[in-house]
């Protein structure tokens, strides 16, 4: 091993179990990887920052602007709602979104189009009286199989695509992916529809889904104020209130600590602050029967929705939102914008901290109070998505059949090779933009620029593992692993090891990795390249067996009261599907000796 593949492999040895670990985001990883590997020469300076104007980049961030603008017309949430009303049976109604997911994700961002279809389903859930626990997940999984169908679904596709053209001088069209992923994607949605819902666990599937948000509920703060009825009684004393109130007192804070244990043998005084557990309308109940002050996250006294103009919305924080990681203090969202943090739930966990000064995590529900008319700009100023949908009619009306008329211009245009597909993207983007589909003000808020910089920086390391050799000595090893072998071996070997890293690092890189290794296998091998790009392709977007293998997941986590083992219960056998129904196909479609 020479000294420069030594270094890119420890560079990418940093770079995974940083990326594992979580601790930092993926796009300081990659970037400050980036500038390493730079600095000790294994990627030249004159191509430190090529993958910032590479084709894979420029499509992601248009394909985002383009499903702002699908999303924006409200075709997809009008779409949504009617075609649940058709589900009767839980099978059916998983069956039609799950569906209708798919179908979305194959043509637009699948973060979207969950975003879209999750309040849609919570509230049929709602009005049917069951779990959001035996939907969502399903929902999420369809959302990422969606995307196998089209070069545009997923990231992993488009960096594949791009790859190919570099290396082999042709890209793959728009819808060479859609054989094998539309396969895959059939298969999945009537795994999750007939089979894989019934895998969630016995406990998270009982309650309704008014239950599952408030069976573990928000932890929330109230103060007494002077005169208030429960001056001079004991916390435990409150027993009876409690109960008729439907909540559960688990802590008192004076003066700014908190009493030892539960404070059920404290008495209460003014300025004391009550820690609540309690659904949203329970909470709202208790606090103004008590005739108690809300605990704003500012840190002012507020009426819990004490004016026609102030509402509340719960909603949930996805990876990459604004407030990750931060606390409302440090956003000053009280002082800013006149928003209050009611409540958070986080699976149950119960909190030392102030709320206030809590760091939010994805996955974390909010019950956010403010003005009725601003709250929804403040809740996307902060990168979290509302657990309720805005209303049937949609955003803009009139605009849907416009924008995806746009839409579907684009396609036609790059599948049939008169524009090129970046440029192909980026009229459509601007032509929603210039129509006002999608608000000047939106534009650089819906690219996600944490991925771009991701691949922009994570491009110059995946060409420095080639141009070093690292690749060919990756791929001489999965060779031995599998000596005497046929290729067929190979390829369910390396969507295997594929699978393993998506699962618990971004799938941008694992793409970005993996492409270059199962190029060079191909070539030692003597056979089709097409075959193992594929399986890379199939393999780095198919994360189902932990909440952190795809945003997606992320995102369903606190709504539908999951746990980080819940996941793999479904996502286990829904892999193993994957491969059986991916490998034939590929070797189908994409074969190993092309005549």
């Amino acid at each position: 091993m020479t000294t420069p593949q030594a270094t890119v492999f420890a560079i990418l040895a940093v770079v995974m179990a940083l990326l594992i670990w979580g601790r930092w985001r993926y796009d300081l990883v990659a970037f400050t990887a980036l500038l390493v590997a730079i600095s000790v020469g294994v990627v030249p300076t004159d191509r430190a920052f090529s993958g910032f104007g590479h084709p894979a980049t420029v499509v992601i961030a248009m394909v985002l602007i383009v499903s702002r603008g699908l999303s924006n017309s409200g075709a997809v949430e009008l779409l949504g709602r009617t075609v649940t009303g058709a589900a009767k049976t839980v099978t059916s109604h998983i069956f039609v979104m799950s569906g209708l997911a798919a179908a979305l994700s194959a043509v637009m961002n699948n973060v979207g189009a969950l975003a879209l279809l999750m309040p849609v389903d919570i509230q049929a859930a709602k009005k049917a009286k069951r779990s959001t626990a035996l939907t969502l997940m399903p929902l999420s999984f369809a959302t990422i199989l969606g995307g196998l169908a089209t070069l545009i679904g997923t990231p992993p596709n488009i960096i594949i695509a791009a790859f190919r053209e570099d290396a082999l001088g042709e890209s793959y069209t728009m819808f060479d992916f859609t054989p094998v992923g539309g396969a895959c994607a059939l298969a999945g949605v009537l795994f999750v529809a007939i089979v894989g819902w019934r895998l969630v666990p016995g406990e998270r599937s009982g309650p309704t889904t008014a239950e599952a948000f408030e069976l573990e509920g928000y932890i929330a703060e109230a103060r007494v104020p002077e005169g208030c009825e429960i001056i001079g009684r004991k916390v435990r004393d409150l027993d009876e209130l409690v109960a008729e109130y439907e909540v559960e007192i688990i802590g008192l804070r004076r003066a700014g600590k908190r009493r030892p244990g539960m404070a059920r043998h404290a008495e209460i005084r003014k300025g004391d602050l009550l820690v609540i557990e309690a659904g949203p309308e329970d909470l709202k109940r208790f606090v103004a029967g008590l005739k108690l002050e809300h605990e704003a996250a500012g840190g002012s006294k507020t009426g819990l929705l004490s004016s026609k103009d102030v509402t509340i919305m719960e909603v949930v924080v996805p990876l990459g939102a604004r407030i990750a990681g931060r606390s409302t203090m440090s956003l000053r969202l009280k002082y800013r914008f006149g928003v209050h943090l009611l409540g958070i739930s986080r699976r149950g966990e119960r909190f030392r901290e102030r709320l206030r000064h809590l760091a939010i995590e994805p996955g974390d529900v909010l019950l956010l109070q403010g003005n009725t008319n601003e709250l929804p700009e403040v809740v996307h100023w902060m990168g979290c998505l509302p657990l309720a949908g805005r209303g049937i009619q949609p955003a803009q009306p009139g605009r849907a059949g416009l924008c995806i008329g746009i839409f579907a211009l684009a396609i036609a245009l790059a599948s049939t090779g008169v524009l090129y597909l970046p440029v192909a993207l980026a009229c459509a983007a601007a032509l929603m933009i210039f129509l006002n589909i999608v608000p000047l003000r939106e534009i650089y808020e819906q690219v996600e620029w944490p991925v771009i910089v991701l691949l922009g920086s994570m491009i110059p390391i995946g060409v420095a593992l080639e141009t070093t050799g690292s690749t060919g000595l990756i791929a001489q090893g999965i060779l031995t692993l599998s000596a005497g072998s046929s290729p067929v071996v190979v390829i369910v070997l390396l969507m295997v090891i594929t699978m393993t890293l998506s699962d618990v690092m971004n799938n941008t890189a694992t793409a970005v990795v993996a492409a270059p290794i199962a190029l060079d296998i191909a070539n030692r091998l003597g056979v089709s390249p097409d075959p193992f790009l594929m399986t890379v392709a199939v393999a780095a977007s198919c994360a189902f067996l932990t909440p952190i293998g795809h945003k997606n997941n992320t995102l369903i986590l606190g709504p539908g009261g999951y746990r980080f083992g819940d996941y793999w219960r479904m996502g286990l056998p829904l892999e193993v599907l994957i491969i059986v129904v991916a490998v034939p196909m590929i070797l189908l479609v994409w074969p190993l000796y092309p005549g």
